[in-house]
């Protein structure tokens, strides 16, 4: 279980905008890493946008915001499309990094157990170690949260 003070684990994986990110492309810079169940959903959704309405906030604080799921590059591109996210959206099809950062976990709903991504946002410093963790997101108010947190 990832902790603060932890180093963040590496992760290699393909963007929205065809590149290919990895946590030393965030040196010397924070990062917010926020990963979510899925695009295009209403929470999802709701967090996204937070995002981007106040993207120039994380940017004036050295902040790089990027979100992660399971779903595909194709997916992906549909969702900020429509929405015009302008933060790069990171696809883990495998879910090896899902796993890494422990947000891959056993959820219910309607009684029935399934396996999911816990909506989990981490504040990664400039030396790619683990600053803050937040787990089980409610998205009302988190946006600001972080924003103080930066």
């Amino acid at each position: 279980m990832l902790k603060p003070g932890d180093k963040a684990p590496d992760f290699k994986l393909p963007a929205d905008d065809g590149k290919t990110y990895s946590l030393k492309d965030f040196k010397g810079k924070k990062l917010i890493l926020y990963f979510y169940p899925k695009d295009d959903t209403d929470g999802c959704t709701k967090e996204a946008c937070a995002f981007r309405d106040n993207i120039k906030k994380f940017t004036v604080k050295n902040t790089t915001v990027i979100g992660v799921s399971k779903d595909s590059i194709k997916s992906h591109t549909k969702f900020k499309d429509k929405y015009e996210l302008n933060f790069p959206l990171l696809s883990d099809e495998t879910g090896d990094i899902l796993e890494k950062y422990g947000v891959w976990k056993e959820k219910s709903m309607y009684g029935r157990k399934y396996m999911g991504i816990e909506r989990t946002t981490f504040l990664i410093d400039e030396k790619g170690k683990i600053e803050k963790i937040w787990e089980k997101v409610k998205v009302p108010g988190h946006i600001e949260t972080l924003l103080h947190e930066v």
